[in-house]
């Protein structure tokens, strides 16, 4: 295969498609989260992803488990905690049950700002994949977005 070869230009298109349409709903929800709530997209994402955690054996992410959830390394993940925490939306403790282990909670102040930037998220999601569907080459992608069925 060549640089040139209609396969690999075939597919390079379909990335640049892909990450176009990611950007411009990132962009979107960015601001909107921004406007309306002091958040970042990521911000949002680590609050969301730390409010699904529960009591039970394996509820609790290890802070690897986070980064991999939220799509950035562990040491911006970690800055990232740090941030929230000194807002007082985040807190940590130790694992009780192996003290090397370090856990991250959503505070109350944590728990009610996600419950007031979720609708905010959600519309700017339906928003920018509405603008995002007008565009001939981003629509078929709109669509298998909008097909997706997955767990929770």
């Amino acid at each position: 295969m060549t640089a040139t070869d209609p396969a690999l230009t075939a597919l390079a298109q379909g990335w640049h498609a892909l990450s176009a349409l990611h950007g411009r709903i990132e962009a979107h929800i960015e601001r909107a989260l921004q406007t309306g709530h002091d958040l970042s997209v990521r911000e949002y994402a680590l609050l969301d992803v730390l409010s699904r955690q529960h009591d039970g054996e394996g509820g609790h992410l290890q802070m690897k488990q986070v980064a991999d959830a939220v799509v950035l390394s562990q040491s911006a993940t970690t800055r990232l905690v740090t941030r929230l925490e000194d807002r007082g939306l985040l807190t940590r403790y130790l694992c009780p049950t192996d003290r090397r282990g370090i856990y991250t909670n959503v505070t109350d102040a944590g728990l009610g700002l996600l419950r007031r930037a979720r609708p905010t998220n959600e519309a700017a999601l339906r928003e920018a994949l509405d603008e995002a569907a007008a565009d001939p080459e981003l629509a078929p992608l709109v669509r298998a977005v909008e097909g997706l069925r997955v767990p929770a």
